[in-house]
């Protein structure tokens, strides 16, 4: 399969892949972080081909691989230094994360002089703020769900790791729904307090709300303050920078 350009989100948990023709995603591959090498990447790559690849990592250690695994190819790493139509007003914007620009990026694109709030449900849970600019001018980062199940069970004796998934009611009838009652509900008390705050320090105008990430269907389904759930905004964004980056032919 043919493509303009390979978008490579490497994060935490999974490694994501994907081809772009015509600025639409076409084709989608991931792997477990853990099983990042070049040989993993060639292997699942195979059948695709692309001139041009755009990558936002937050685990350097697999950043080597992965230029080798495009080795050939012209490739642009997502940082404060690439241009992403959105100021990033930070002070130290190195420290900002590639994903979290992707993001920026993306409802910059998207949302044009609207004010965002993207919350990004992955490893950890990062709540980005894009003013009406649009500049990046900060967040918030919290423990994602996936690692407070797994600290619940490894932390304790007695208590199991649980499936993530919404309860049937608040109030546990067993240690397993005690438990996904306390992740899901809790986990979306947590989300509702940090919008609060932020619209608070926003000056409580009008904020669209954007979530994206692993556990966004799960947490944000029928959440009355997040308006949109966009599993690809992220690759929205890198397709958004690739563009801005890339002469066009």
């Amino acid at each position: 399969m043919n493509g303009e350009f390979l978008l490579i989100n490497d994060n935490n948990t999974r490694t994501k892949f994907a081809l772009v023709s015509k600025g639409k995603l076409v084709a989608h591959e991931a792997l477990f972080s853990a099983d990042v090498s070049v040989e993993q990447i060639g292997e699942l790559l195979s059948a695709w081909t692309w001139e041009r690849a755009v990558l936002a990592s937050v685990v350097p250690r697999h950043c080597d691989a992965i230029r080798d695994a495009c080795s050939g190819k012209e490739m642009i790493e997502v940082s404060h230094q690439v241009s992403l139509g959105v100021e990033v007003d930070f002070p130290d914007p190195s420290t900002v994360g590639a994903d979290r620009l992707a993001n920026a990026a993306a409802v910059a694109d998207l949302y044009p002089g609207e004010s965002v709030v993207v919350v990004d449900f992955g490893t950890a849970v990062t709540f980005d703020i894009i003013d009406d600019r649009p500049a990046y001018i900060g967040g918030v980062i919290a423990p994602g769900l996936g690692a407070m199940r797994h600290y619940l069970h490894e932390r304790t004796a007695l208590l199991p790791e649980i499936e993530l998934k919404r309860p049937n009611g608040a109030i546990g009838k067993t240690t397993e729904h005690a438990m996904q009652s306390g992740a899901f509900h809790g986990y979306r008390g947590l989300v509702r307090e940090i919008l609060a705050r932020i619209s608070e320090e926003m000056g409580n105008g009008d904020c669209k709300v954007v979530a994206t990430g692993g556990y966004a269907s799960l947490i944000a389904e029928n959440f009355s303050e997040i308006e949109t759930i966009d599993p690809q905004l992220t690759m929205k964004g890198l397709i958004r920078i690739a563009g801005l980056n890339f002469p066009h032919e």
